[in-house]
């Protein structure tokens, strides 16, 4: 049985997440004919609905757990970017919204008819930097007033700066937790744990035959970037966190998977609120596992509660 730890506990400890923030936008509705003007389908629209993504979804994750978030990110000045703020001020998290005129906020919105999603269309563009010096400087002020970094990155431009991020963690004794992306993971040298999925890993470090050489490898890149684990998500095989003390895998737990959508978040947003709330890496890893378990037999992006979690049955 995994490690309990009390609600009391949980909520006492403070995360702050930073990343690319968005809203996931779904547009809901019939098709009963073609387009005469183009071989597409006519979509008429019967529901619309809005939901928090990206870094909000992680920093929702935590609070639904019972610990406390905070949520750093950059924003436009448009209608998305004060939407999202309505929507995160409905769910507990603390916001901290850095604002950037020529930023447009990140909108993905899905168009969905015979329940299948018929296409995605992707609003977006990238942050200056003086924005980011910006954000890096509101984020040390608040780093004294959380127990643990969570980096969200969603490959948006929101995270440019990480790495002069992790370096003011580490001094000041925080652990960093980062959901990575792309190709370069030296930008996040000098975190606590990155959480790649398998996909994520074989881009990085390319492919591999057996476990002996996913082992290889991953030690290698987190010796590489002097991380004190790395913890490799891996759908129905579970996950494994290699360390310095070799390696632990636990058994994925799901027992329906109705959906995987945001299943990466509630795993680090998981790892976070426990290891803020005291527990060690080790400790926390089988109950973001059961967590990610849970939360692929809900539909959408979804989040685990503190009584979801430990209960007995």
């Amino acid at each position: 049985m995994p490690m309990k730890i009390t609600q009391e506990q949980l909520s006492k400890a403070r995360v702050l997440v930073v990343g690319d923030a968005m809203i996931d936008r779904y547009w809901y509705g019939a098709v009963d004919r073609i387009s005469p003007e183009a071989p597409v389908p006519v979509v008429r629209i019967t529901r619309e609905e809005e939901r928090i993504g990206g870094a909000a979804n992680v920093a929702s994750n935590v609070v639904a757990l019972g610990a406390r978030a905070s949520l750093l990110t950059v924003v436009g000045e448009d209608d998305a970017s004060h939407k999202l703020e309505q929507l995160v001020a409905k769910t507990g998290i603390t916001p901290y919204f850095d604002r950037d005129a020529q930023l447009q906020t990140t909108v993905k919105l899905r168009i969905i008819g015979r329940q299948q999603q018929l296409i995605r269309l992707d609003f977006e563009n990238t942050p200056k930097s003086e924005v980011l010096a910006s954000q890096t400087a509101t984020f040390r002020n608040l780093l004294s007033s959380h127990d643990a970094v969570l980096f969200s990155d969603y490959g948006k431009g929101g995270l440019d700066h990480v790495h002069d991020m992790i370096e003011h963690a580490k001094a000041a004794g925080k652990p960093v937790l980062i959901d990575p992306k792309g190709s370069d993971y030296s930008r996040y040298s000098g975190a606590t744990v990155i959480t790649p999925n398998r996909a994520e890993l074989q881009q990085v470090v390319g492919g591999w035959r057996d476990e002996d050489e996913l082992r290889g490898k991953a030690q290698n890149l987190r010796r590489q970037l002097g991380l004190q684990a790395l913890l490799l998500t891996r759908s129905e095989e579970g996950m494994t966190l290699y360390d310095d003390e070799g390696e632990l895998s636990v058994a994925a737990q799901a027992r329906e998977v109705f959906d995987v959508t945001g299943a990466g978040d509630t795993v680090i947003a998981t790892m976070a609120a426990l290891v803020a709330a005291g527990l060690s890496l080790r400790q926390a890893m089988p109950l973001a596992n059961r967590a990610g378990g849970i939360v692929v037999g809900k539909f959408g992006t979804a989040t685990v509660s503190y009584d979801e979690l430990f209960a007995t049955n």
